[in-house]
């Protein structure tokens, strides 16, 4: 898996253009940081749809709680919280992509 790098987001900017943030999705996965404020913004230039899951590693009262799956569809984008319930072992998110030709990924974080 990849070590995806965060990106802030100014307050009195912004960022006009996203996409162009973003880097390949990786073939075995990619780590994000977890917490408030903060998401993986998801480019799918392929010509079809894509299933990107966050891991879920917790449990309630011994039963695991369940994987966010998100399908991105053809062309589309996608925002996916990477709130602390993402949290892993190592302190970040794991993720995976169903197929990663012409897909682009990167976390960001909102500025205060």
């Amino acid at each position: 898996m990849a070590d995806l790098s965060l990106t802030t987001v100014p307050v009195a900017t912004g960022i006009a253009d996203v996409a162009a943030q973003a880097t390949a999705a990786a073939v075995g996965g990619d780590t994000a940081p977890v917490g408030p404020g903060r998401f993986l913004y998801v480019n799918n230039g392929s010509g079809g749809s894509i299933t990107v899951t966050v891991a879920t590693p917790g449990t309630v009262s011994g039963l695991a709680i369940a994987d966010t799956a998100v399908a991105v569809a053809a062309g589309k984008h996608a925002v996916i919280s990477l709130a602390n319930v993402f949290r892993g072992a190592t302190g970040r998110a794991a993720i995976t992509y169903s197929a990663v030709t012409t897909v682009t990924v990167r976390p960001f974080e909102l500025g205060v």
